[in-house]
């Protein structure tokens, strides 16, 4: 758990997922001031607290103490508290109630009941509420670059501990969101080149 504790500490928004702030600025772009966004695996909260002046209210969650506490340091002014975003829903409600947006970044790839966890993303939006959610990218030309140059074992590395467990495709990944009760989805690339993108980034929408 050292490592994860080193991990948090060092990160800042460069470091935690940064390339994929245009893109999901891009996908909130018509949320309106006053809105309630929570951030589902905030990490350290250096990612959520890039909106701290879009006039939104924050609210960052994560399993990690580390992280929480850091938050809570770094972002005195956004509501960060601990919990499992893959646990029921009716603690978040608790908490912050339901909200306008949610966003969670490099995330569900780490997760073992990702189900649950777009179930419980689902439940914490209001009615026309959006979810705009990355994990890394992985499509045929990707995977055939990385085979041809060697890169498969580091890029599907099992020896890293706490490391990514599920591999999403533009499709599995739409699909798990379907089956979680969102409509409208949209799809963009982010970092490198379009179709060997580092992640992708989906927005959903919990129905009227």
């Amino acid at each position: 758990m050292a490592g994860i504790a080193y991990m948090y500490r060092t990160a800042g928004p460069s470091q935690s997922h940064g390339y994929l702030f245009p893109v999901v600025r891009h996908f909130l772009r018509d949320l309106p001031a006053g809105s309630a966004v929570l951030d589902l695996g905030c990490g350290n909260g250096s990612f959520l607290a890039l909106f701290q002046s879009y006039g939104w209210t924050l609210h960052g969650t994560d399993f990690s103490p580390t992280g929480i506490q850091l938050a809570h340091e770094n972002f005195p002014l956004i509501d960060f508290f601990l919990a499992d975003g893959s646990t029921s829903s009716s603690d978040f409600l608790q908490k912050v109630g339901v909200v306008d947006a949610i966003i969670s970044t490099e995330v569900i790839e780490h997760i073992y009941d990702p189900r649950s966890f777009l179930r419980n993303a689902f439940d914490l939006l209001k009615p026309g509420g959006v979810l705009v959610i990355s994990t890394p990218y992985h499509g045929y030309l990707k995977n055939l670059a990385l085979a041809a140059t060697g890169k498969l074992d580091r890029h599907f590395t099992a020896l890293w501990d706490h490391g990514h467990i599920k591999f999403w495709s533009r499709s599995t990944l739409s699909r798990a969101l379907t089956e979680a009760g969102f409509t409208d989805i949209q799809f963009q690339g982010a970092g490198r080149a379009p179709y060997l993108w580092k992640s992708m980034v989906l927005k959903a929408t919990r129905p009227l």
